[in-house]
């Protein structure tokens, strides 16, 4: 498929606007919502926190403001980088235009963490430790998929790939027995979990995820330059010089956990890894280098994006975060797969 690579200056400009669309993410998520408060209001308050003028906010108002909606933003901005960088590193890895964050059990094993803590709790709500268990989900789940699909540094693509799918099956298979024997409350909050949502998030979850998405987002965006060099195929990137395999290591790795722990968090959703990427693509390039850093900024901005319709459009209801984001995410999908026949034909 030849194309022109893209300028310099047109990276520069898809910066740019990446970065303008994220700043507007971030104001709407901390304005728009039930309780209407100005957006001049918000900047004033923010200032005020560092010395610059003083606030016009009542306390009620700067509650809602720092620990309900601030929270629920960055948490947003997280979830969305984590998982648009971890899509991309995927897709790299595997040379698989289709694999995303959960491609290697990372959803299947999360889940049913989750599903064990809900239906194991005796009481009404999800207990505390749901997100721990659905961690350790996740990372057994990746690490049987690894074990399997070619026991650590001997594996390639293609066996990973196949090896996440029968991994992934079995522990969905777990999971749907465990819902069956427990009660139709158990099921309903299991459903929610997996539905993902950013309702729950507080600044102790922030600090939990914010180490592994910072560690892990800078590694996956350092490995861009590997990940241009496997794009050739393994044969040929060993020729060059590219240990193939340990880098396959490292970033499947970091991927997941980064992954994990988001997944732990607010729970699973979808087509953040898939779409972001693709778009990213279409705009700067097929160089890693590129695609990568950018998919950090516009996923962090499309999931705050996502969640502010999720909390608004049926207020005082909140949809599903996972939802919105398959309501999005399906059809502009479907408009890239057809961009990229035409590009072809």
């Amino acid at each position: 498929m030849p194309t022109n690579p893209p300028t310099s200056r047109r990276v520069v400009t898809v910066t740019i606007a990446t970065l303008v669309a994220l700043l507007v993410a971030m104001v709407c998520g901390l304005v728009v919502g039930p309780t209407s408060i100005g957006t001049w209001r918000v900047v004033g308050d923010a200032l005020s926190h560092v010395g610059i003028g003083h606030t016009t906010l009542t306390g009620l108002q700067s509650t809602i403001i720092w620990q309900l909606r601030a929270p629920r933003m960055v948490l947003g901005l997280l979830a969305g980088a984590m998982l648009a960088v971890a899509g991309g590193t995927y897709q790299g890895v595997f040379r698989n235009p289709l694999a995303d964050p959960y491609l290697l059990g990372v959803a299947a094993g999360a889940g049913l963490g989750a599903t064990f803590a809900i239906v194991g709790a005796n009481y009404g709500s999800t207990p505390t430790w749901t997100p721990l268990l659905a961690f350790v989900g996740a990372m057994v789940a990746v690490a049987c998929t690894w074990l399997i699909g070619g026991r650590g540094l001997r594996s390639n693509a293609a066996t990973l790939i196949l090896a996440g799918v029968a991994v992934s099956a079995l522990l969905t298979s777990v999971q749907t027995f465990l819902q069956q024997q427990s009660s139709s409350n158990s099921i309903a909050r299991v459903y929610i979990w997996l539905l993902g949502s950013l309702a729950s998030a507080s600044w102790h979850s922030v600090t939990m995820v914010v180490p592994y998405v910072l560690v892990c987002t800078i590694i996956c965006v350092g490995a861009g330059r590997a990940l241009d060099v496997m794009s050739v195929g393994d044969d040929e990137s060993r020729s060059l010089g590219l240990r193939v395999r340990r880098v396959r290591l490292v970033v499947v790795a970091t991927s997941s956990l980064g992954t994990a722990a988001i997944v732990s968090a607010v729970g699973l959703i979808g087509f953040v890894g898939i779409i972001v990427p693709h778009i990213v693509r279409l705009l700067v390039g097929t160089s890693y280098r590129r695609i990568l850093p950018i998919s950090v900024l516009f996923g962090a901005a499309f999931l705050v994006f996502a969640d502010t319709i999720a909390r608004t459009v049926m207020a005082p209801s909140e949809l599903p975060l996972g939802v919105v984001t398959a309501v999005i995410g399906a059809p502009v999908f479907v408009t890239i797969l057809s961009l990229r026949k035409s590009m072809v034909r």
